[in-house]
């Protein structure tokens, strides 16, 4: 037999179905809440492609490695497309059924997507794709396989309904921002003169892990991580570890991130090896001044926008707004520093959705002062908070300010 003449689309049911994270109420309110969004645009079937909305609708979160994978649903069907190299896992995984294409063919993963649905026999006019994440290249061949359908852009919509939380996914991120907590505590605790940014790191993630694991036992144990800086490191809030050793006099960042089934939390804060100095101090203070005025402002009713323009005043007053690096805050759900991202619901001057119950946002200021400038260095706290009815709920216990964050003393 010559490898050309090897399968082309596989199902490979290998094992039980797992446990998953939600329960088939919530997966159903998913999958009904996107096929009314499909029906709204006269859409007969989508192709989701991204990591984000594969994960939400499927509950299953891809590991590409150069592969392309996809959720396919139509008003009665729903399969994930998975590559031959993952075996069982995905069919386990998945919210509905799985179908697997092998690396036998150029394109396969397009054929069997087209090939699986004419056996089905859905025959689409109308084809929704993420345009937001969906590689040209990719869009084009999805365009040649479907070539009397009309491709839709959903990405969009499918985020709106991502913004609003459920219940159960309330309950996961409240998890969440325990276990950061958590993961915070091991770093402080770790916190010596000397001692690699990597290893204080490595503390935080090992506590957050084995708190995931205690408490969600059923779920994959994946991406979890910590960004511990110290000193010029702090300057970017996406930095990550290195071999630096912490000095005394130090700026400290405290970035832990424990994922919970694809499900992202966050606790950021500022700390100090030793006693800052005044300018230090003084930028601290006005930062957490932003950090307090904002986690006030996070109410049902109020703009994205609002907020942004209401402590954009603050800095203004200590002439520090060429200082903010980025918006004061964002959504929470499925995302990841290699995923996701509910764009619409930023902190951003640019932003104009308003705030409402089950939406989860975070506060986090954040200033940065260039090296050779007094106080130097990259200032941000980060709390998250679940919008209700009539305030908002904040679900990060970790203290911050120089009150409680003044370590090595």
């Amino acid at each position: 037999m010559s490898v050309t003449d090897l399968e082309r689309l596989k199902v490979i049911h290998n094992g039980e179905k797992e446990q998953q994270t939600f329960s088939t109420d919530e997966m159903e309110r998913r999958l009904s809440s996107l096929r009314k969004l499909m029906a709204d645009e006269g859409v007969d079937v989508v192709l989701l492609t991204s990591y984000q909305n594969i994960k939400y609708y499927s509950d299953f979160l891809f590991t590409s490695f150069g592969r392309p994978y996809a959720y396919v649903v139509s008003q009665d069907q729903a399969f994930t497309v998975s590559a031959n190299i993952d075996a069982g896992m995905p069919w386990r995984r998945t919210f509905g059924d799985n179908v697997v294409y092998t690396d036998w063919h150029r394109d396969n993963y397009v054929w069997v997507i087209r090939e699986t649905l004419r056996t089905r026999g859905i025959s689409p006019a109308r084809v929704g794709v993420e345009d937001d994440s969906l590689p040209l290249e990719m869009r084009g061949k999805f365009q040649a396989a479907f070539p009397d359908a009309l491709l839709v852009d959903v990405s969009k919509q499918a985020m709106r309904q991502r913004m609003v939380k459920s219940p159960e996914e309330i309950e996961v991120i409240k998890h969440g921002a325990r276990i950061g907590d958590i993961g915070g505590a091991a770093v402080r605790d770790a916190i010596v003169e000397g001692v690699p940014e990597f290893e204080v790191a490595l503390a935080g993630t090992n506590a957050m892990v084995r708190e995931i694991a205690r408490t969600f036992p059923h779920s994959e144990i994946r991406d979890t991580w910590v960004w511990f800086q110290s000193g010029i490191n702090t300057d970017g809030a996406h930095n990550w570890p290195t071999t630096r050793q912490v000095r005394r006099g130090d700026i400290l960042s405290l970035n832990c991130f424990p994922m919970t089934s694809g499900y992202y939390t966050a606790l950021e804060r500022t700390l100090f090896f030793g006693e800052p100095d005044a300018r230090s101090l003084e930028l601290w203070e006005i930062n957490v001044e932003v950090h307090r005025a904002g986690l006030e402002l996070l109410r049902p009713g109020v703009a994205c926008q609002d907020v942004a323009h209401r402590l954009n005043e603050i800095y203004v007053a200590h002439d520090l707004l060429p200082n903010r690096t980025f918006g004061y805050g964002h959504s929470f759900g499925v995302l990841s520093h290699y995923y996701g991202r509910e764009a619409g619901l930023e902190l951003r001057e640019d932003i104009d959705t308003v705030l409402e119950p089950g939406m989860v946002v975070s506060m986090e200021p954040m200033i940065m002062v260039p090296e050779g400038q007094p106080g130097a260095g990259g200032y941000r706290e980060h709390d998250i908070l679940v919008i209700t009815e009539d305030g908002a709920e904040n679900i990060t216990k970790f203290p911050f300010g120089p009150e409680h964050n003044i370590v090595g003393a």
